[in-house]
């Protein structure tokens, strides 16, 4: 049954091919919406600037006039006016500069169903009716992130970024070094979305094996496999209506990516083990630290995934190169741990001042906050040092050999004892950034799975809970 608010919104198409014309057309006038289409995209423009329309539909490649030259004109006319653009494989790059002009979202060409046709128009008037409230304000939102803390120009630009998109439907790749706070962009960018009362649901695509990826995204039906005893739904239809986060994407594997791509592009998935398509509802959002570019040449990553997903793309620098929010990040953190573990007002020393500026901060954010954390916990006095941030100037040696040859067997340093310490440090951080996932650790510390796994058993770190 056509609902009542359906058949107030109206729709214009634009897309110099009657053909297309006619089957969006139909399609939606069987969802209830009121549609005008036109093959002309200067008579659509002289439409627009005539009678209202809750959303535009438009082609990008047209003869009487370029796409994107109409959506500059849409948007001058109604600065707010909702625009899903129609893209095919050849005009993608048109596509993403169209989606970084304000467009809310693309639809691809040629339409093989119409269910990323009807999710996309839905979403699109949710935002056009008001109907879902924003869970925070900007400024909220952006208080909230202390990782993203900062006022150099970097960062700047990456908060601009957030309030540009946020309220869009658009794919964002985030990418950046571990550490630089991927998954806090991401939800901020929820957060200020229309999605915001919706889940916001994370993956960890490194830190689930191979076999169990599909049937986590996706969801499976009793008799799938050993074991599935019972319909079990997907992290995906969790998300319903939200926010779905993939983090390290490069993780996954090129079968994957082909079952991945058939959900972004037709908006519809197949739990494993099932014969039956059901509709997708979600904000798509994925992070890296690696150059997919690079993991694309390599064969590793499919070139058509990177397109999809590269829609709106969001650096994250390392912390070493906007070394100006070091101090404001520092004390955000100092003020966060002092009150959470009841402590006195705790101040940085100026050479606990200068240390923490001159460090490389190779894990980035997430160091400064561990080693923040670690100083106000060990901190005795009113004052936090440089010896007590554990710092050094090459950022991984714990102790420095004597000035002068020892004089005693006590004084000398055992290396064979500091260089086990240090490699112990080394694969224990390595396994807390991958959350605990062996391969990609070893990844990290650029050994095979091999000796990663001999060296876990040597220092007993395979016992560990």
């Amino acid at each position: 049954m056509v609902s009542s608010a359906a058949a107030r919104r109206r729709i214009l198409i634009v897309d110099d091919e009657p053909s297309i014309c006619e089957v969006l057309s139909i399609a939606l006038r069987k969802e209830g919406y009121q549609v005008r289409a036109e093959t002309d995209p200067r008579r659509a423009l002289e439409l627009f600037r005539q009678e209202p329309f809750d959303l535009v539909i438009q082609d990008l490649k047209m003869p009487e006039m370029d796409g994107i030259e109409l959506l500059r004109h849409i948007k001058e006319i109604r600065e707010d006016a909702l625009v899903v653009v129609m893209t095919a494989y050849s005009t993608w790059d048109r596509a993403v500069e169209a989606m970084r002009l304000g467009a809310f979202n693309y639809l691809k060409k040629p339409f093989d169903n119409n269910a990323g046709l009807r999710v996309t128009v839905a979403r699109a008037m949710v935002v056009h009716e008001g109907t879902t409230q924003l869970a925070r304000s900007q400024e909220e939102v952006m208080q909230e992130i202390g990782h993203l803390l900062g006022d150099s120009p970097a960062i700047r630009k990456v908060h601009e970024l957030i309030r540009r998109v946020a309220a869009t439907d658009s794919t964002v790749l985030i990418h950046g070094q571990s550490g630089t706070g991927k998954e806090l962009v991401a939800r901020a960018l929820h957060s200020g979305s229309p999605r915001a009362t919706h889940p916001f649901v994370a993956v960890n695509c490194g830190a689930i094996t191979e076999t169990l990826l599909e049937s986590e995204l996706f969801g499976h039906v009793r008799g799938a496999f050993t074991g599935a005893v019972a319909d079990k739904p997907g992290l995906m239809q969790t998300a319903a209506g939200g926010t779905f986060f993939l983090d390290e994407i490069s993780e996954m594997s090129v079968q994957l990516q082909v079952k991945l791509l058939r959900s972004l592009e037709e908006r519809e998935y197949i739990p494993v083990g099932s014969t039956q398509t059901r509709t997708l509802d979600v904000r798509f959002i994925t992070a890296t630290n690696r150059d997919l570019q690079a993991e694309v040449k390599a064969g590793r990553f499919r070139e058509d995934l990177y397109y999809r997903l590269n829609v709106i793309s969001i650096h994250l620098p390392p912390l070493k190169e906007r070394r100006e929010d070091i101090p404001l990040l520092a004390g955000h953190f100092l003020r966060r741990f002092t009150r959470t573990m009841d402590k006195k007002a705790i101040r940085f020393t100026s050479d606990a001042q200068s240390a923490l500026e001159r460090h490389d901060w190779p894990g980035n954010v997430r160091e400064l906050e561990n080693a923040v954390q670690r100083a106000v916990s060990l901190c005795n006095g009113r004052e936090i040092t440089a010896s007590d941030l554990g710092l050094s100037t090459g950022g991984a040696w714990p102790r420095f050999l004597p000035d002068s040859a020892p004089t005693d067997s006590a004084d000398a340093i055992d290396l064979a004892r500091e260089l086990a310490h240090l490699e112990i440090a080394h694969m224990k951080e390595a396994l807390r950034r991958a959350e605990g996932n062996y391969t990609r650790a070893a990844q990290l510390l650029k050994m095979s799975l091999r000796q990663f796994r001999y060296k876990l058993q040597k220092y007993k770190l395979d016992r560990d809970p």
